[in-house]
């Protein structure tokens, strides 16, 4: 047992050891093929969209630049990660639940800088009586690879609709 435990422990002191903004993908120089920018992007996508799920807020805000553009056909203009993740805070967490629209997404290099992601999101309400009702609306999302991170510089969410 005293074998098992101080394993255990190795392996937990490891996982509480890797930062918080940690991204299990490839640097931009290391891609090759867009095939690899789209399975990269697509990732960062997953991660970013947990934490929103979750309220995850300090993951959350470590996708976006400390500048972020964030453009919503609905609110408006929303500057700085600070401001984003309060409003997120604020209007969103334990309220609402994005999901990817499967074969919508679009990623194309943007060279010597990152990526733009493209596609289209629906929104649920699981914990609201209106749980049935989706709503959908299209982002794009500006990537940027800088100092070892991938992260959103710019963000614009529109055309948001009831969901057919």
């Amino acid at each position: 047992m005293g074998r098992f435990s101080a394993a255990a422990t190795l392996v937990l002191a490891a996982g509480l050891s890797v930062p918080l903004n940690a991204q299990a993908v490839p640097s931009l120089d290391s891609i090759k093929t867009e095939a690899e920018l789209t399975r990269a992007i697509t990732v960062l996508d997953k991660q970013l969209f947990d934490a929103y799920n979750t309220c995850d807020l300090e993951k959350f805000q470590s996708f976006f630049t400390e500048d972020v553009e964030f453009y919503h056909d609905q609110g408006g203009v929303t500057l700085g990660s600070k401001a984003l993740t309060e409003s997120i805070k604020n209007n969103i967490c334990g309220t609402t639940q994005r999901v990817l629209v499967a074969k919508t997404l679009e990623v194309h290099p943007m060279k010597g800088y990152g990526a733009v992601e493209m596609g289209t999101h629906q929104f649920t309400h699981p914990w609201k009586q209106d749980h049935g009702v989706v709503g959908e609306g299209k982002f794009i999302h500006l990537w940027q690879y800088k100092d070892g991170t991938w992260k959103i510089t710019r963000a614009i969410s529109y055309d948001h609709h009831l969901a057919k």
